[in-house]
């Protein structure tokens, strides 16, 4: 076990607009002993859960479309093709991927499998996000979704074949991180790639 190295010295509230912006003071002591103080901007974010609905049969995935501000100003278009995804807000992970499913994508589904839990930008957020994968019914698709218009969410779903996905990625045209590795972990543990046995 590591001894714990790092103080938190102070913390300041910069900004809580939207989520809590801070900055943090802390010191750490350095491999070579010397006490080191560093400040940084560090988003307070809410953890959260995103699932990657696959039909086995089809072979195919079902992403949604939307505007991401930070992507545009990053000098992409914005328009990111991602898993459905969403905050926690106090619920369980998988319960708020599967509701997060219904809203975003209009599908109905009982059950996900657990994938992964990363930090997505450890350096800049606390944020911690689930990931999932879940079988989806083409039949069972409730509504249009499109997410929640008094969130501002204005969501396109998209129904695309599997291995078309995992082209998409490696062209530049699937560069959201957790939609990335879910597919990953999808072809790795799930469909493989075309005409290999999964």
């Amino acid at each position: 076990m590591t001894r714990d190295t790092v103080r938190i010295v102070r913390e300041e509230i910069l900004s809580d607009h939207y989520l809590p912006l801070k900055n943090v003071t802390y010191a750490q002591r350095r491999r070579d002993g010397e006490l080191q103080v560093q400040s940084r901007e560090v988003y307070d974010c809410a953890d959260g859960a995103a699932v990657l609905l696959y039909n086995r049969a089809h072979r195919s995935v079902v992403l949604t479309r939307q505007f991401r501000l930070g992507a545009r100003l990053a000098g992409h278009d914005g328009y990111l093709l991602e898993a459905a995804a969403g905050m926690l807000d106090g619920a369980a992970p998988a319960e708020r991927a599967i509701a997060e499913a219904r809203e975003e994508t209009g599908y109905d589904i009982d059950h996900v499998q657990s994938a992964l839990q990363l930090y997505v930008s450890p350096g800049s957020t606390t944020e911690r996000i689930h990931l999932f994968v879940a079988e989806y019914d083409r039949a069972r698709r409730c509504d249009a979704g499109g997410g929640n218009p008094d969130e501002g969410e204005d969501i396109e779903v998209v129904e695309l074949d599997f291995d078309d996905a995992l082209a998409m990625v490696e062209t530049g045209d699937i560069v959201d991180a957790k939609t990335v590795l879910l597919l990953m972990y999808l072809e790795r543990k799930v469909l493989g790639r075309h005409g290999e046995a999964s």
